[in-house]
């Protein structure tokens, strides 16, 4: 199949920022309301989410994909799908009260061979606006990979004697995502995932070691880390990139510290794996 017939396509969006969804993103991460009301920036990830009806889920609880011309990303055979990274640049905050629209379009489609199989990955450009000024761009790669065997080890490997070094860190905080704030964040980006709640599948299908934090929700992490550091909203560009999967329940460590060309912030497990890396400019 010509995947590259899917470059172009477009998905619309729309919606209002009410004072309901910014309350619980803010009681999600433990924030107080801001003054004036504008929104930490990381918002937009929860804003005009895909509205696939429950009927069109696939099984791993992503909106299922065909050659139809209404499936917006490509009918890869390959069923695992992770969010690999984004480039994001932040053009102007968000205030309660505003009306988003969001365009996506499908920017790039290409397939590899990989050291664990067959590889799709697909660009997607969202340009974000609030009350019609454009707020965020941001470039999303999505991966798909092939099913993992049956027997295949699990992901991550069990935490090793290593600790996380703060050693040439500036700024330090160390978390632990339970699957309360899993589900929390689920609910608040309409992410019916189910390696992100569902133990049994995430184990057993798709072979992680346990509940999986989302990727984006940890980049919310480190844009918080970020903003206590520098202030609300200082940010103008922000990248992250996932490196190994992140699990419920064990300590998160999320570090910061200022670079030549603007800010390191990474994440990484209590054994000092790293499991996101990141950069942010002023």
């Amino acid at each position: 199949m010509n995947y590259e017939a899917w470059i172009g396509r477009e998905s619309r969006a729309a919606e209002r920022l009410d004072q309901g969804l910014a309350m619980r993103w803010l009681a999600t991460f433990d924030l107080a309301m801001p003054h004036p009301a504008i929104m930490p920036q990381g918002i937009h990830f929860a804003l005009c989410p895909p509205e696939a009806p429950t009927a069109k889920l696939g099984e791993d609880g992503h909106p299922a994909r065909d050659d139809s011309t209404d499936s917006f990303l490509p009918p890869f055979p390959m069923p695992r799908r992770m969010w690999a990274s984004s480039t994001i640049a932040f053009n102007s905050p968000i205030a309660i009260g505003a009306v988003i629209e969001r365009t996506s379009r499908v920017a790039s489609v290409s397939e590899k061979e990989g050291g664990s199989g067959r590889l799709a990955f697909v660009d997607v450009e969202h340009h974000t606006r609030a009350n019609g000024t454009l707020a965020v761009v941001e470039t999303q790669t999505l991966v798909y990979r092939e099913a993992a065997a049956c027997d295949a080890p699990l992901s991550p490997p069990p935490l090793s004697g290593g600790r996380f070094d703060h050693a040439g860190w500036d700024a330090q905080r160390t978390i632990n995502p339970d699957p309360r704030l899993l589900f929390r964040y689920s609910a608040l980006t309409f992410n019916t995932h189910r390696i992100h709640y569902d133990a049994p599948y995430a184990h057993d299908v798709e072979r992680y070691r346990g509940l999986v934090v989302h990727g984006p929700l940890i980049a919310s992490l480190l844009l918080q880390l970020a903003a206590s550091e520098l202030g609300e909203n200082r940010l103008r560009s922000f990248a992250f990139r996932g490196l190994s999967p992140a699990v419920a329940g064990e300590p998160l460590h999320l570090a910061m510290r200022k670079s030549e060309e603007g800010y390191d912030l990474a994440a990484f497990a209590d054994d000092g794996r790293q499991v996101t890396q990141a950069s942010a400019a002023l």
